[in-house]
């Protein structure tokens, strides 16, 4: 009997390893590291959408003022999270890891500015909004203290564009897509991608509002620094829209208990609705 005990455990060791080998050489996963292994390589050091003083005392004091409560409100959603599916830590820090990467990579833009992915419409989809809200807002004050990406005075309207606005509109894109059509990679591709482009137009507001023109003041600034923006960020939304995609089929293929358990496939079984996340 022990001997058949041995025998099983060692077909079920074999049929593990199988599967690891599986997940290391699959394709998407590959590409996937490829990508985030370019975008980390040591580049010029632009700001992060709106670099450190960069903005007027009283509209950097108004975005942090906006931004802190989405904050204390997220931190309380992933407090929830964390306790009633402690599991789902490694996908948390893998949602934080995804918004990191993507935003390392810099495109001179604006002045005193930059475009680059976002990577917040992944986390938005699997966390809800306000836990990106502070997984964005962490990566946006780790960036701006390591790597001299954006700073401490901007770190308000940094959130309230890409940790706030951005995971919002990434979820309810989502949501609308998934009641309209039904099509899930669809529903994907949109929401990262609109997710990116609406980060930038906040951006552009915030900039138009800092720094209205002489002539046709705010509407003026908006339509200057929108059109610039949208030279670079049109395509980047388009890359991380099916960036983001190839890591929800990989997901999909490798975790699927987790998306389970948020009910975010079927078959889940999980403590919460997708619409409940948001709160």
């Amino acid at each position: 009997m022990s001997t058949a005990i041995a025998k099983k455990s060692d077909k079920v060791c074999e049929v593990e390893i199988v599967r690891v080998k599986r997940g290391l050489f699959n394709p998407t996963l590959i590409a996937i590291v490829s990508f985030c292994i370019l975008v980390s390589v040591p580049k010029p050091a632009y700001a992060m959408h709106i670099m450190e003083g960069f903005l007027p005392v009283e509209w950097a004091v108004f975005w942090w003022v906006v931004a802190l409560p989405f904050f204390i409100l997220g931190l309380r959603s992933l407090t929830r999270t964390t306790q009633a599916n402690p599991q789902l830590k490694l996908l948390l820090g893998l949602a934080g890891a995804f918004a990191f990467v993507l935003s390392a990579l810099k495109i001179p833009s604006v002045t005193g500015s930059s475009s680059h992915p976002t990577g917040t419409g992944l986390g938005a989809v699997l966390f809800g909004p306000l836990t990106m809200s502070v997984l964005g807002s962490l990566v946006l004050l780790f960036q701006s203290l390591l790597l001299a990406h954006g700073g401490l005075t901007t770190l308000g309207a940094n959130a309230f564009s890409m940790a706030i606005a951005g995971p919002f509109a990434a979820y309810w894109i989502y949501n609308l897509t998934i009641k309209i059509s039904g099509k899930e990679k669809i529903a994907i591709f949109l929401s990262a991608a609109i997710a990116d482009l609406l980060t930038y137009i906040i951006t552009s507001i915030q900039l138009a509002l800092a720094f209205p023109a002489p002539v046709g003041g705010f509407m003026a600034s908006f339509v200057k620094f929108t059109g610039i923006f949208a030279i670079t960020q049109v395509p980047l939304a388009i890359s991380e829209g099916l960036l983001t995609l190839l890591v929800w089929n990989w997901l999909q293929s490798y975790n699927p208990q987790e998306l389970e358990l948020l009910q975010l496939i079927k078959g889940g079984k999980g403590n919460e609705s997708v619409s409940e996340r948001v709160n």
